[in-house]
């Protein structure tokens, strides 16, 4: 509904005339368009009458309160962003909202920086939401090289698919070696960038006064070694996508850097003077919990908020167990080929280990795990004797746990019966329930047992 020239319209909900006012013209000289309501009931009203983009809402209020009002326009628009506006002692009643739906709260006075970083990922999230609403996308049209066909992966490929063609910024988030860098990629290659460059900047491998080189650039001359000038990351990228991986390893110092990097769309080499315009699309990664780190201290609100427009979590392999047939196939494909080894197949003792293991180490243990099994295997087949150590024990301490196997189905049926019965507590009515029988048909059973 955005109208071409302007970057959308915004409710103002407030019953303070001259507050209204206030925002009313800041939201002008940024490109919003405006509409005003003096109260609860009178926005509820408007939200009723027509679309916005978004809503900007005082809590406290004369005839209804922002908490009232909000209630109401979400059973109306459940996907129209809310920024609340309230005072520092108000701040619980606004994270109450938070929780029951609302975009972001802004305390008062206002910062304005905040409030035109707030109200851009309004916009940018709503865009997301709309390409859900529209329908699920046909995942056969992404072009990627990730592999999964479970529950999780699917629904991470859809959210792929809704966010990549938006110009939003994602911040993705999982355990190392989920294959975060996968999704970035994924992310590029499905987006309108997709023809300008993919840079990656891996920054916890850089110490600080290097990585704002490697991303900033520096003049010749700016410290030792600077023979001659560099372009940095972000100019590299220019037209395309900057992929900064690791986040949340970054200083204190090289955040500040960044945000202003973000905020403003400009660089500067190290060493110099001259302010370059960039035109980037960031994507970042880490596997911190951002959020404590933010109430820890360790790392700026402010940079979060930027980064945060849209959260796409990678699920770790331990929950996506039925997914590990088709990557260790890849996997023996493409080490097999690469190693010159031929591989006629995998034992199915072997794969039955591989499937079993909680991989703490994600996909990029499994990876590892299958190269140096396609290195050292004896013949043509894969098997457990090949794979690292410590997944030969999880096998052997998986069968010391279950004991000797039942040599026959009778003994089988023996060992399921007792072992429920004493999951139940002898309670004989739950174990026949479980079991799938009778009361009746488990006692003769029981009987039987007894004689033996």
């Amino acid at each position: 509904m955005t109208v071409k020239g302007h970057l959308g319209t915004v409710l103002v909900v407030d019953d303070e005339q001259v507050h209204r006012y206030t925002i009313r013209s800041l939201l002008h000289e940024w490109g919003w368009d405006c509409v005003e309501a003096d109260d609860g009931d009178t926005a509820v009203a408007a939200v009723r009458e027509r679309p916005f983009d978004a809503v900007l809402m005082d809590v406290r209020m004369a005839r209804m309160s922002g908490h009232e009002a909000f209630i109401q326009m979400h059973r109306i628009n459940p996907a129209l962003p809310v920024i609340i506006m309230t005072a520092y002692s108000s701040v619980e009643d606004a994270v109450s909202l938070i929780k029951q739906g609302a975009h972001d709260y802004l305390t008062k006075p206002l910062d304005f920086d905040r409030l035109r970083l707030s109200l851009k990922r309004a916009v940018d999230h709503q865009q997301v939401e709309e390409r859900r609403q529209r329908g699920r996308p046909l995942l056969g049209r992404l072009e990627t090289r990730i592999i999964g066909s479970s529950k999780p992966m699917i629904e991470l490929l859809e959210m792929i698919t809704y966010v990549a063609p938006t110009e939003a910024t994602v911040l993705i988030t999982g355990e190392s070696g989920t294959g975060k860098e996968l999704v970035a990629e994924t992310l590029h290659r499905n987006s309108q960038r997709r023809d300008g460059p993919f840079i990656k900047v891996n920054c916890a491998a850089l110490a600080e006064n290097l990585l704002e080189s490697e991303l900033f650039g520096h003049e010749k001359g700016a410290f030792t070694g600077a023979d001659r000038r560099r372009d940095g990351r972000f100019v590299q990228a220019d037209g395309g996508t900057l992929f900064l991986d690791e986040i949340g390893e970054t200083t204190s110092a090289m955040q500040v850097k960044l945000l202003r990097a973000l905020q403003e769309g400009e660089v500067q080499r190290v060493g110099g003077e001259e302010v370059l315009s960039v035109q980037v699309r960031i994507i970042a990664a880490t596997n911190r919990n951002l959020t404590e780190e933010v109430a820890s201290g360790r790392f700026r609100e402010d940079l979060f908020y930027r980064l945060n427009v849209v959260t796409i979590e990678v699920p770790p392999l331990r929950q996506r167990q039925e997914d590990i047939p088709l990557l260790v196939d890849h996997f023996v494909a493409h080490f097999s080929e690469k190693n010159r080894r031929r591989v006629l197949s995998v034992t199915p003792s072997c794969l039955k280990l591989l499937c079993s293991y909680p991989w703490p180490g994600n996909v990029r243990e499994l990876e590892n795990a299958i190269e140096r099994g396609i290195i050292l295997m004896r013949g043509d087949q894969l098997t457990e004797k090949s794979l690292p150590l410590q997944i030969q024990k999880h096998g052997e301490q998986r069968a010391a746990e279950k004991g000797p196997q039942p040599a026959t189905l009778q003994e089988a049926e023996r060992v399921l019966i007792l072992r429920t019965l004493e999951e139940t507590g002898g309670n004989k009515s739950e174990a026949a329930r479980r079991l799938g029988i009778t009361r009746k048909t488990l006692q003769n059973k029981l009987t039987r047992y007894d004689e033996e």
